[in-house]
């Protein structure tokens, strides 16, 4: 989580560095795509504040209404994010770009907005480079869209997808501007917003996808199951594990509860000297389960 928070913290810091240069550059230069690229960033900012909120929120002990933290904090908030992203940063971006469709201004020199526009790639990309990092860490060894799925903590990969997309829409923003301004085109630059405001869009559904089934109560991998199962009955007591439920309080809780078989000439201490046992061994092997119910059947 230390990670997360170093490539967060990255990130805002860029963001709120390029939010305000963008808007300058684009009030002073009748650019649409420049408005859209502060809107862009000021979003983002917003996200790295909201994500950062949740961290700590997910941090904080339990109580007797929430007897299992506040570990999903994280998740609603990631939810919250990939929300704004359409919202305010995708939908604003389209909007902005028909606007200028409908009526194009000629733009004035570019000059500012090119200044603008590389040391933004440089912010963001720096960025990028240590988010991308961060992440990496985490892989061991699985592929991209793999450890995007099976991650249970949406702050390590959201950040690489925020500025993915910003370095994306910073890089089509410079090219349609150029041919826009050279060839006199001025509906390009409303383009140029828009399919910033396409790729923000795209980012928000993934992001939303799998904050939402964080929060709808993901459990662990099969073979995780299928391990802890074999685990279980490897215990003298135990005929055979019937079933287990599981879910992710937070990236680093897992709430679990077996259903279990024991042998039928067990009296009533020998099955509760099992259970310890059985939910000894289970949080020894695998650290991330702090709570461990067991249902005799």
């Amino acid at each position: 989580m230390a990670n997360n928070r170093k490539s967060i913290y990255s990130a805002l810091a860029a963001n709120l560095l390029i939010a305000v240069t963008k808007f300058i550059a684009g009030a002073f230069t009748n650019s649409s795509s420049m408005i859209s690229e502060g809107i862009h960033s000021t979003v983002d900012s917003t996200n790295q504040l909201l994500l950062l909120y949740g961290i700590k929120r997910s941090k904080k002990a339990p109580d007797e209404l929430h007897p299992f933290g506040y570990g999903k904090e994280l998740y609603f908030w990631s939810f919250i994010v990939s929300i704004l992203i359409f919202g305010l940063g995708g939908a604003l971006s389209i909007y902005q770009g028909i606007l200028h469709i409908i009526e194009p201004e000629v733009m004035k020199d570019p000059f500012w907005n090119y200044i603008v526009l590389i040391l933004s790639l440089i912010f963001e990309g720096t960025s990028l480079f240590i988010s991308l990092k961060e992440f990496n860490k985490t892989r061991n060894g699985a592929g991209w869209w793999d450890s995007i799925i099976k991650s249970k903590d949406p702050s390590s990969f959201l950040v690489v997808f925020e500025d993915g997309a910003a370095v994306a829409g910073l890089i089509i923003v410079m090219i349609l501007m150029s041919i826009s301004y050279s060839f006199q085109i001025p509906e390009l630059d409303g383009i140029a917003s828009i399919l910033v405001g396409l790729i923000l869009g795209f980012v928000s559904l993934i992001l939303a996808r799998e904050s939402r089934s964080l929060l709808m109560g993901e459990g662990i991998s099969p073979d995780t199951r299928e391990k802890i199962a074999k685990l279980a009955e490897q215990d003298a007591a135990v005929l055979r594990t019937k079933n287990i439920l599981s879910t992710y309080q937070s990236p680093e809780e897992i709430v679990l509860m077996l259903i279990i078989d024991f042998k039928d000439h067990l009296d009533t201490e020998e099955i509760t000297m099992a259970v310890q046992r059985i939910r000894e061994n289970i949080k020894k092997e695998f650290p991330l389960v702090r709570f461990v119910i067991i249902q005799p059947d």
